[in-house]
């Protein structure tokens, strides 16, 4: 049985959430703040922590700072669990060395999700760092995503693409692998009724063209550009050779995937079960994450688009835009949209 650290100075939350937790099958450990969660941290060496941002003694902030300076405790996924939704504040969290940052309030399967994806996450970093061969010195070894990453930009071909081209077409076969260098991509399909589905969203730095390790595989969906686009384009017999040569590239691949799967899991769910008004917010704020650093910025995406991620008719998501428009939340010049009220448009239901 796995074990959870919950540091929570709420009483009434830390209790919901420790039931919770305990439900699905986690032993759990509390601690009231800071100061008493990170000598319960040292001492028991929790398998994952959960922990909030605002609290006495010491912050969370402070919590993770103090545990990533112990050499015991720097690896423990960490997930901040707070009412702070500011994007400075959830970067800086997620600078100190944070795996996930939630906010209040959550859903029951927001936070178990989270917790199981870094929980497999961090078995497939220990599996790494227990077989990973001694090839420090050795100026060409692949031993990680970043320097897979530094491949793609030293040995790839760059290709740029103008907004509303097309990657790759559903159906044809896969040959390459591609590291978004500039831009952002819709990944999306096509419905027995022609409607097209947007199935994901990628931007710079992202790896595209994963669907599958074997050459000659169809692709299972189109990429089109939704902004002028460069990439780093490498053959999938490039690939296959640099994951024979350095074994622990398949592993962190592995991560990244599960990640992937993770995010999709969250977007069918919500899909499938929020209100209408609740959809259109969440993509939104999705779009607004994924195409700008700051979501005050103006989003400039077909009402089509978002109503595909959504996953409602389009004529609904105008209508609610229209709505949150007279209500203040966003703003509407023309396609571009301008998120006013970020805080209020989280907790639309």
């Amino acid at each position: 049985m796995k074990t959870i650290l919950l540091i929570e100075d709420d009483k009434i939350l830390r209790e919901n959430t420790e039931e919770l937790l305990e439900l699905s099958g986690y032993q759990v450990l509390t601690a009231a703040n800071g100061k008493i969660g990170i000598a319960s941290a040292k001492e028991t060496l929790p398998d994952l922590i959960v922990c909030d941002i605002m609290m006495p003694e010491v912050d969370g902030y402070g919590v993770l700072e103090a545990l990533s300076s112990e050499k015991s405790t720097l690896h423990i996924p960490f997930i901040f669990l707070s009412a702070i939704t500011e994007h400075k504040d959830i970067r800086k969290g997620m600078d100190l060395g944070a795996d996930d940052y939630l906010t209040k309030p959550f859903e029951e399967e927001e936070l178990i999700s989270a917790i199981e994806s870094r929980m497999a996450k961090a078995k497939l970093l220990h599996d790494i760092n227990i077989n990973k061969q001694k090839k420090v010195d050795d100026p060409n070894e692949i031993g990680n995503l970043n320097q897979l990453k530094n491949y793609f930009d030293d040995n790839g071909e760059v290709i740029k693409i103008n907004e509303g081209d097309t990657i790759y077409h559903e159906g044809m076969r896969s040959t390459n692998v591609y590291l978004i260098l500039k831009g952002v991509v819709k990944c999306h399909t096509m419905d027995q009724d022609g409607k097209e589905l947007i199935t994901s969203l990628y931007h710079a730095d992202d790896f595209l063209g994963f669907t599958s390790f074997m050459n000659n595989v169809v692709n299972q969906e189109t990429a089109t550009a939704l902004e002028p686009l460069e990439l780093a384009s490498i053959t999938k017999e490039q690939l296959h050779q640099i994951v024979s040569e350095n074994h622990t590239i398949p592993l962190e691949l592995m991560a990244l995937l599960s990640d992937n799967i993770s995010d999709i899991k969250h977007q069918l769910l919500q899909m499938a079960y929020s209100s209408v008004r609740k959809k259109t917010a969440q993509t939104l704020l999705q779009f607004a994450e994924i195409m700008n650093n700051d979501a005050s910025e103006p989003i400039r995406i077909s009402r089509a688009d978002l109503a595909s991620v959504a996953g409602i008719a389009t004529e609904s998501l105008i209508r609610t835009l229209s709505g949150f428009k007279k209500e203040g939340l966003i703003e509407i010049e023309g396609r571009n949209i301008r998120i006013k009220e970020l805080k209020v448009l989280k907790y639309v239901t």
